[in-house]
C-alpha cells in the first residue's frame, strides 16, 4: 500500500507501543497484527513498514479473504485507521509557526491521528474513558472485549474482535457485571448499542450532516455523551479535523508540560493558545498527547 511522504510507520508504531494493555491488536518484531471483520469473514493481517513509502499488508494463515471486495474493505480499513488519505502539509505548515506545536511536529513527524473506524467501538471507548485514568480504561476495555466480544485463532495466537452493537443491545446492566463499569456507563453503552442496532445512529447519518457542529449536536443529544466524548468520537471515528476535546486532561497536562508551568491551563488560555489551529484542532490535540502517551 502506497503511503504519503508525510507518513512514518515507525512513529505510528511507537504510538501503538504506548498502549501495553491493548487487546485489539498485537505488536511483534516491529509489525502490527490485527483481526478485521468484514461481513462473514475475519481476516488476520500483518502490517510492516520496511519499504519507504509503503505499508506491506499480509494476510495470515488461512484467513485470506475469498472475495475481492473483502480485500478492498480491509485495505480501506487500514487507510482509515492510519488516516492515510489526509494531506498533512497544511497542518505541518501551520504547526511549524506555532510555539506549542512546532516541537510536537519535529518530535513526531509522520504520525497520523490513529482512528477507531467502528462507530460503536469509538463511542464505547469514549464512554468507558470518562473520568478515569487511561490504565484503568484499558483494563475495562479488555474486560468488555474478552467477556462479550469474540476471537479467532491464527498461527497459534488469539485475536480479539470488539463486541458488535447487536451483542450489547439486548443485554441488561446485570449482564455487563463482569465489566467493572459504573451502572450509568453500562446503561449508556446499552442505549447506544440499541440506537446503532435500530439504525438511528450510524456513521453515515453523522457524516451526512455535512457540518461538524451539526454532527456534534447529534451526538450530544444521546444520553451519556457529553462534549468531551462527542469530540473524541468525531476526531477518532468521523475524522473531523475541527473536533476539539478541549476539556481533555491529557491535553491540559501536555500544555502544562510544554509551557513548563506549575499549573494546568484554563479553558480561556487554551482557546488563546489554539487560536491558529482552526480546522486542525484534532491533529493538534493528538500530537500534543504524544508527549504523555
Amino acid at each position: 500500500m502506497a503511503v504519503p511522504k508525510e507518513f512514518s510507520f515507525a512513529e505510528n508504531l511507537n504510538y501503538f507501543y504506548n498502549a501495553p494493555n491493548e487487546c485489539l491488536y498485537r505488536l511483534q518484531d516491529q509489525k502490527i497484527y490485527k483481526a478485521i471483520t468484514v461481513g462473514e469473514e475475519t481476516p488476520v493481517i500483518e502490517l510492516s513498514g520496511d519499504d519507504p513509502g509503503m505499508i506491506t499488508l499480509r494476510f495470515l494463515g488461512d484467513t485470506t479473504p475469498t472475495l475481492t471486495s473483502t480485500k478492498e474493505a480491509v485495505v480501506n480499513y487500514v487507510r482509515d485507521w492510519f488516516d492515510l488519505d489526509r494531506d498533512l502539509l497544511p497542518f505541518y505548515e501551520m504547526a511549524k509557526a506555532d510555539p506549542l506545536l512546532n516541537r510536537a511536529v519535529e518530535s513526531f513527524y509522520g504520525l497520523r491521528c490513529i482512528g477507531i473506524p467502528n462507530l460503536f467501538e469509538a463511542i464505547c471507548w469514549g464512554i468507558i474513558g470518562q473520568q478515569i485514568n487511561l490504565t484503568f480504561a484499558y483494563t475495562l476495555k479488555r474486560e468488555l472485549v474478552e467477556n462479550f466480544g469474540r476471537h479467532v485463532v491464527c498461527e497459534g495466537a488469539d485475536y480479539w474482535i470488539f463486541p458488535r452493537a447487536e451483542d450489547i443491545a439486548c443485554m441488561t446492566v446485570q449482564d455487563l457485571a463482569p465489566v467493572r463499569m459504573t451502572v450509568k456507563k453500562c446503561e449508556y453503552l446499552i442505549a447506544v448499542a440499541q440506537l446503532i442496532t435500530d439504525g438511528r445512529l450510524t456513521k453515515e447519518l453523522l457524516l451526512e450532516t455535512g457540518d461538524f457542529k451539526k454532527a456534534e449536536k447529534m451526538l450530544l443529544s444521546i444520553r451519556g455523551i457529553g462534549p468531551w466524548t462527542a469530540n473524541y468520537v468525531l476526531m477518532r471515528c468521523l475524522r473531523m479535523t475541527s473536533a476539539f476535546p478541549i476539556d481533555d486532561v491529557g491535553l491540559h497536562n501536555s500544555i502544562k508540560y510544554l509551557l513548563q508551568s506549575d499549573r494546568k491551563p484554563t479553558k480561556e488560555e487554551i482557546l488563546q493558545l489554539s487560536a491558529t489551529w482552526t480546522d486542525w484542532e484534532s491533529y493538534a490535540t493528538f500530537y500534543l498527547w504524544r508527549f504523555l502517551y
